[in-house]
């Protein structure tokens, strides 16, 4: 049996781990190495909930194929993760061509142990002529 300092210690250690997973998914989903990032942290029979893609995390990577094919030269920085328990949130930038606009995108990840089982994704172009001087980030 472990003391209460010692499972706060644990749970911190898990939330962490997830957290890196999750950032790290996203990276490699990006860099177009989404067999990779599959294999790594997606457990292929959970589910997703872009509205844009059919079900399952197979049509989801299908669709993620696709969209690196489309924008080649996409690129991530992420700004905040937060986790909680078995949830991680991402909160990023997203360019998806070089000179374009930025998009502020928010993934919600929900874990069984350190693998994705549960997927949400949230975005918003950002506008070039905000009048909110604090913008987006």
């Amino acid at each position: 049996m472990h003391s209460e300092k010692e499972e706060m210690i644990m749970e911190n250690d898990s939330s962490r781990v997830r957290k890196d997973a999750a950032v790290d998914f996203l990276q490699l989903v990006v860099a177009g190495r989404i067999e990779e990032a599959y294999r790594k942290y997606v457990e292929m029979d959970g589910t997703h909930h872009n509205p844009h893609t059919p079900a399952g995390f197979q049509a989801l990577k299908e669709g993620m194929v696709a969209s690196h094919s489309r924008f080649p030269d996409k690129r991530i920085t992420v700004v905040n993760v937060l986790g909680d328990n078995d949830r991680v949130a991402v909160h990023s930038r997203l360019v998806l061509r070089p000179g374009e606009g930025e998009v502020a995108v928010v993934h919600l990840f929900r874990f069984r142990g350190f693998r994705i089982v549960e997927m949400w994704d949230v975005a918003q172009q950002v506008p070039v002529d905000s009048p909110n001087d604090a913008g987006a980030f």
